[in-house]
């Protein structure tokens, strides 16, 4: 029999809320293990959240300078370095690990490198990265193991050796003809971000536009950006066969409402949803129950069915941002001191980091439609919002949704220059359950984008009486 090693609490996988949590409680006097089997921080700094937006700033670098001319300054021959664009996410990574294991030294929780499993209820087996195994049994557990990029079942696609979000970020040369399968967040801004810093670049979606989930005047907009810049968008097509090999050659081979056509390309991206990573990690040793779709089941405390055992971050089913894993570990810390703090009272907020920003909070005007809620609706276009005239970033709209009952605000959509950090002071207005005209009337500094608020918020229609 393996000896145990024994630790008040064991979290396997160290993304956001699990590192945060493990820091906390080896700060308050626990003795805490992490279980990490690749990325130290989990993926958010090494290959996600951090890195993506590195290489998409990179690229809206490139696009600034190519268009530099407009705003009087000439710039000739302006070219893209992948190799150097990839050394920059390089050294900024490697700046994040050296922070993370700095935390974890400071705190005095230990992190541990390799593939866990358990062994049984509340007992982890980890085949260490440096050879060996150790077994811990913790009082309390945590998974947080996170997700991977699905892959859809598409003949020949698994043999075109696809990339996914992690390996596109990897790329030390530029696609002459980059094909994406999938128009969501992700598609969406590895599209943009290839386009400017050279690539042709087609976007492939099954559904009737990109985003799906989003209202149609959203999704409008954003394919509108998206093919000023050349990008080329297909929706309501389908992929039924790939052939080649990404990075050489692929086709693939897609099918319309009227006959089949064919699209050749030089790499390959499938950014088409997540998959929970809870295959393959003894979960029938635990009592701990999954869902349908394989993510772990947990209660809106997040307590997984198996006591003394939690779930939190993206394979707890927990909406996937990096925010609302911090969040995660807000509750799970109260929680676990005997509070009751709750996911079910949260208001999340999210931005797609394309150029002009999407940004939304709260209800989108599809949803109050379907949840039968009353509301006045205003919108106005950034060409309106004065510091646009400075900047020329005229592109997109603002979008407020007002309780027709009592004024309230109950949602806010932004697609414009700043809309990540406009969309901050709408959420803690409906956080704070504000009537619109407190918007409406504040005092709002000039020149901002947050400055179009009030007139955003002066055109919502008088209420009826």
């Amino acid at each position: 029999m393996p000896h145990n090693e024994q630790f008040d609490v064991v979290i396997l996988g160290s993304g956001q809320g699990g590192k945060l949590l493990a820091w906390h409680l080896a700060k308050s006097g626990k003795r805490v293990a992490v279980v990490e089997r690749r990325w130290v921080g989990g993926s958010c700094p090494a290959v996600a959240c951090l890195p993506s937006k590195n290489e998409i700033w990179s690229a809206n670098v490139a696009h600034v300078a190519r268009n530099a001319a407009y705003f009087g300054t000439n710039v000739d021959g302006v070219q893209t370095d992948m190799r150097r664009v990839r050394s920059r996410k390089q050294d900024m990574i490697d700046r994040e690990i050296a922070a993370h294991l700095n935390a974890y030294e400071e705190s005095g929780a230990e992190l541990i490198m390799g593939n866990g499993r358990f062994i049984g209820p509340k007992t982890i087996e980890v085949g260490m990265n440096d050879g060996g195994t150790r077994t811990l049994a913790g009082l309390e557990v945590v998974i947080n193991v996170g997700t991977h990029a699905a892959i859809p079942d598409i003949p020949g696609l698994i043999a075109s050796r696809p990339l996914t979000h992690i390996e596109v970020l990897e790329l030390d040369y530029l696609p002459s003809h980059l094909i994406i399968l999938g128009g969501g967040y992700i598609g969406i801004e590895m599209a943009q971000a290839y386009r400017r810093l050279g690539s042709r670049v087609t976007i492939i979606e099954p559904g009737r536009q990109p985003m799906g989930r989003e209202d149609a005047d959203v999704a409008q907009e954003m394919n509108s950006i998206l093919t000023s810049e050349g990008i080329e968008v297909l929706t309501n097509v389908r992929p039924t066969l790939v052939k080649g090999l990404s990075g050489d050659a692929v086709t693939v081979t897609l099918h319309t409402e009227d006959a089949e056509k064919t699209i050749e390309g030089s790499d390959l991206l499938v950014a088409t949803g997540r998959v929970a990573n809870t295959a393959d990690i003894g979960l029938e040793k635990t009592g701990v129950e999954l869902d349908a779709r394989a993510f772990v089941r947990v209660n809106e405390r997040l307590e997984t069915s198996a006591p003394g055992i939690w779930a939190i971050g993206e394979c707890a089913g927990s909406p996937q941002f990096t925010h609302v894993s911090v969040d995660d570990f807000r509750i799970v810390r109260d929680n676990m001191a005997g509070g009751n703090r709750r996911t079910d009272d949260r208001l999340v907020p999210y931005v797609m980091f394309t150029e002009p920003p999407l940004a939304r909070v709260g209800l989108s005007e599809d949803e109050a439609k379907r949840q039968g809620i009353p509301v006045l609706v205003a919108k106005l276009p950034m060409s309106r919002v004065l510091r646009t005239e400075a900047t020329e970033e005229k592109r997109g709209w603002m979008k407020a949704i007002v309780s027709a009952s009592d004024d309230r605000v109950l949602g806010f959509t932004m697609i414009g220059a700043g809309a990540g950090e406009v969309v901050a002071a709408v959420q803690t207005a409906i956080i704070a359950g504000l009537s619109y005209t407190k918007l409406r009337d504040a005092v709002i500094a000039h020149l901002t984008y947050a400055e179009g608020l009030g007139l955003l918020f002066a055109g919502i229609p008088e209420r009826q009486a």
